[in-house]
């Protein structure tokens, strides 16, 4: 943590960000941003898993067809991934900001007309793609902004907006749901519009290049792309961890433990309500102990809660599981973002190089990870306690692969 704040005071670019928060609130940045992750990563996407009863009961498509429509998202959240530092260096961060939120509300007003299986499955990848380009710029576009000491829990408020799709997905859906199909991608099209006029105005000015130091792009190579590399295979582990509670967890409860649907989308609403508030908690932890400290003690929190329906499912494991997960579903995204901040701590464009790389991992490793345990699960007669064994095994790999690095560096610098 000491390498960011010593070096913040001596070089000129942080003094700068701390004129230009002056200018505009961090919490009027942090509320552009929590908005665009509600849009493009909360409702564009957690929205559409239990609309996917509805989709196959009302026979616009098949069971099949509804889940290859799911992975339709997840493919267009990597290719978003992957272009968005491009698109943001052509358009401007803020402005190709702007225009993936009108993207992600016009997909759900086209979502709400079942043309064909093309139509829908062209229209959920570009919801996919504005998610992840939104992952990619927006929190890298707002913190530049944001003197150090604030950025956990700045960074928090933005990807609470992830959390709170999660949340609607189980609340706001059901209850457009009894308007009919069609009216609850008209209600999630609307409310998409209305975020983005919100947040049209709040967004920051884009950090011209002019004022990046020279020494901004140093991570691109040496000790500093190592870093990130393995800062960005951590990330890709956890993603495979959440995997099982992302996809498994309401089914686990409904057929796995025979206590029925409504049962399971309790849990999941809890898993909701963990979203939500993980991401604010995180990123206060961060700007207490530091975001070193903070990741591994979220790896470990992490480890164990998602070990834990393996262990027992009395409802008490259950229901610390699903809050806990839950919370670092979304929570554990501003805690690697800080890291990056500390490893590129004087460019923009180097750390939304970085960002952009982690979350393409993390974007691969999660749909590998839903396809791959997704076969396991087949192939074991559905053993959910052999999904939970391996998340939990992926995410203390992470937790590892952080502490050696972590003793690595500090045996060079005590060199």
């Amino acid at each position: 943590m000491s390498m960011s704040s010593t070096n913040v005071s001596h070089h000129g670019h942080p003094p700068t960000n701390h004129r230009r928060n002056e200018g505009g609130p961090a919490w009027l940045s942090a509320v552009a941003g929590l908005c665009a992750s509600l849009v493009g990563l909360g409702l564009a996407r957690f929205a559409y898993t239990p609309l996917i009863p509805a989709l196959i009961t009302e026979r616009w498509f098949s069971p099949v067809d509804a889940v290859y429509l799911g992975a339709a998202n997840l493919a267009g959240y990597l290719a978003g991934a992957l272009v968005a530092r491009e698109l943001g260096a052509r358009a401007g961060a803020v402005r190709t900001l702007r225009a993936m939120m009108v993207l992600a509300s016009l997909c759900c007003l086209a979502c709400s007309m079942p043309v064909s299986f093309i139509w829908f499955f062209f229209w959920r990848f570009l919801a996919g793609l504005t998610g992840g380009v939104i992952m990619v710029l927006a929190a890298s576009t707002i913190l530049p902004h944001i003197a150090p000491a604030k950025r956990g829990a700045v960074g928090g408020v933005i990807f609470a907006g992830v959390g709170l799709g999660v949340a609607a997905s189980g609340t706001l859906v059901p209850l457009l749901l009894q308007q009919g199909l069609k009216q609850s991608w008209y209600g999630l099209g609307i409310l998409s519009v209305f975020l983005t006029l919100v947040s049209w105005k709040a967004w920051p000015a884009d950090v011209p290049a002019a004022q990046q130091t020279p020494d901004g792009h140093i991570a691109s190579r040496g000790r500093g792309l190592t870093l990130i590399r393995v800062l960005s295979a951590e990330y890709g582990l956890n993603a495979l961890a959440l995997v099982p509670h992302m996809v498994f967890l309401v089914d686990f409860v409904a057929r796995g433990l025979g206590q029925g649907i409504s049962a399971g989308s309790h849990y999941w609403a809890l898993y909701g309500i963990g979203a939500t508030v993980g991401p604010l908690l995180t990123g206060h932890l961060a700007d207490r102990a530091g975001f070193g400290p903070a990741l591994r003690v979220a790896f470990l929190v992490e480890a164990i809660a998602i070990l834990l329906p393996a262990l027992s499912s009395a409802p008490a494991a259950m229901i610390v599981s699903s809050i806990i997960v839950g919370g670092f579903t979304p929570g554990i995204v501003p805690l690697v973002l800080g890291r990056i901040h500390e490893f590129v701590p004087h460019s923009s464009s180097g750390q939304r190089a970085a960002w952009a790389q982690a979350t393409a991992t993390f974007a691969v490793f999660q749909a590998a990870g839903a396809y791959g345990l997704s076969y396991l699960f087949e192939r074991t007669g559905g053993n959910y306690t052999i999904l939970f064994v391996i998340g939990a095994s992926a995410v203390g790999a992470s937790l590892a692969i952080d502490l050696v690095t972590a003793l690595t560096i500090g045996r060079e610098r005590g060199a």
